[in-house]
């Protein structure tokens, strides 16, 4: 396979777009709803960053990013310190990329450099089935090859990713952690696993910890604190009674609809409702 020069992958372009693909994404949200989303704010804030897209549409001056995943955090921290190491890792990558060569790579240990396991992570990200990220009880990546070969993505700019992450506080903990944080200046989105009350939703089983009831309630409460506080939120959930009674009391409904391809079962794919809750009026 050839080579690609630096050129080519950090080339200047006009959006700077997500670099991972994340179960449960919001690329088809900011592309359909992102009008609905205050621009005038101090801060942004997110505690379940995944893969960025509401970060990424928004292009925030100052921002705290969070997420409990720690992989992925150093990912971005790597990223915004060292953009064209992780460029010219991947594109090693890309040459070495088999069937063979992405399971040896999977149960690889975790490289020593923070760079590496950087590149590493998306190496896996973008080969792996789905861009799905779950790991066993040992806290090992188990997750299949996928039908995807390009570790090297056209509208890779590593350059202006970490121009956009400059301003950003990167740090992974806990939603309650970074909830706290939120006060009057702050727009903050909450899009975290989808666990209904009956927790029988396809979803919650791509999470490397149950995301389950009880924390839907504490991220509940977190978000009536943060509103009290004088923070524009913006949440997103299922569309699903449990969910719509849990926050029946708490700013603007909206109905929105995604299509989903990625559950394995049948039944889960297909057009999907969600549910948004804006703290602000639409």
């Amino acid at each position: 396979m050839s080579s690609l020069k630096d050129a080519d992958i950090l080339s200047s372009q006009n959006e700077v777009v997500p670099f991972l693909k994340w179960a449960g994404g919001k690329r088809w949200l900011v592309k359909k709803y992102l009008d609905l989303f205050p621009t005038t704010y101090d801060r942004y804030i997110e505690p379940f960053l995944g893969a960025g897209s509401m970060f990424f549409a928004l292009k925030p001056h100052k921002s705290i990013l969070a997420d409990s995943n720690v992989r992925l955090i150093e990912t971005y921290a790597q990223i915004r310190e060292n953009p064209t190491y992780i460029s010219k890792l991947l594109r090693r990558y890309q040459v070495l990329h088999n069937n063979e060569y992405y399971y040896l790579e999977r149960k690889r240990k975790y490289p020593r450099s923070a760079s590496q396991r950087a590149a590493q992570f998306i190496y896996l990200n973008r080969t792996c089935w789905n861009g799905l990220y779950r790991v066993n009880l040992k806290g090992e990546f188990n997750v299949p090859l996928g039908t995807k070969s390009s570790v090297i993505l056209n509208t890779d700019n590593f350059v202006a990713i970490a121009n956009a992450l400059k301003n950003s506080e990167l740090t992974a903990q806990d939603f309650s952690v970074t909830m706290e944080k939120a006060g009057a200046g702050d727009l903050v989105y909450v899009d975290p696993p989808y666990t209904v009350k009956h927790k029988d939703n396809g979803f919650a089983k791509y999470n490397e910890e149950i995301f389950n009831w009880d924390d839907q309630v504490r991220l509940r409460n977190a978000v009536v604190s943060a509103i009290e506080r004088g923070a524009l939120v913006a949440v997103s959930n299922a569309h699903h009674p449990s969910l719509l009674k849990l926050y029946r009391d708490i700013g603007t409904h909206k109905l929105i609809n995604r299509k989903s391809v990625i559950a394995a079962g049948s039944k889960y794919r297909g057009n999907v409702d969600e549910l948004l809750i804006l703290s602000w009026k639409i």
